[in-house]
């Protein structure tokens, strides 16, 4: 009975485990895609600022406001948040690359925004990457944990299913030994007494025959 509540406890413990190992799987897929989605996003828009502080910082605005690197830096500033640009960063931002020279700062204010954002982007991407390499070394450790808890478990379920079966065979033989046992006292007892009758009968006939030779 006790190696039977084994068997079932390891394999409760390995379905555990494998169930862990999926759960942790998925979660690793969906962090992972999460980061690829965020890095090709950043990297887009620090390739787009690298475009634009060289542009600027050669003296070709005019053209760069018709290029499509503008356009990425403009849905850029709209879509920012606080931490990458101020309002009033943006603002000076988004009315330059307008193109209304009325209103727009010059280049080199210009390019002095940029490089705070290409600063500040590198660095949260820097942070990320940081961040998926340290969950990618903790997937990794928890996986071959369980990768060799699976491997114990399944080692000890096939020991001792093995076992459970010698066992059965051993009960088995056991319980025919008794049999054959118990058939051969059967047997002894009615051999002793075939025995003890034969005996009494063979007395009783010896008295007998003593009985009569006296009165001879």
């Amino acid at each position: 009975a006790q190696t039977k509540e084994d068997l079932k406890s390891a394999q409760d413990d390995r379905t555990s485990a494998k169930k862990a190992m999926a759960e942790a799987t998925a979660l690793r897929e969906k962090e992972a895609a999460s980061f690829a989605a965020e890095k090709a996003e950043a990297d887009t828009n620090i390739a787009a600022m690298d475009k634009a502080i060289k542009a600027l910082e050669r003296g070709m605005a005019g053209s760069f406001l018709q290029s499509a690197t503008a356009s990425v830096l403009k849905q850029l500033a709209q879509s920012s948040d606080q931490d990458l640009i101020g309002e009033a960063d943006r603002q000076d931002l988004l009315a330059f690359l307008s193109g209304d020279a009325q209103y727009a700062p010059q280049s080199g204010q210009i390019v002095g925004i940029l490089k705070q954002m290409h600063e500040t982007m590198e660095k949260d991407l820097a942070e990320a990457t940081a961040q998926e390499e340290a969950a990618i070394s903790s997937y990794e450790g928890l996986m071959d944990a369980k990768h060799k808890e699976v491997e114990a478990l399944t080692a000890a379920i096939e020991a001792k299913t093995k076992l459970i079966g010698e066992l059965g065979v051993a009960i088995v033989n056991m319980k025919e030994d008794l049999d054959d046992t118990q058939k051969g006292l059967l047997a002894d007892e009615k051999f002793l007494k075939e025995l003890e009758t034969s005996c009494s009968t063979k007395t009783a006939e010896w008295e007998e025959r003593s009985k009569t030779r006296a009165e001879e």
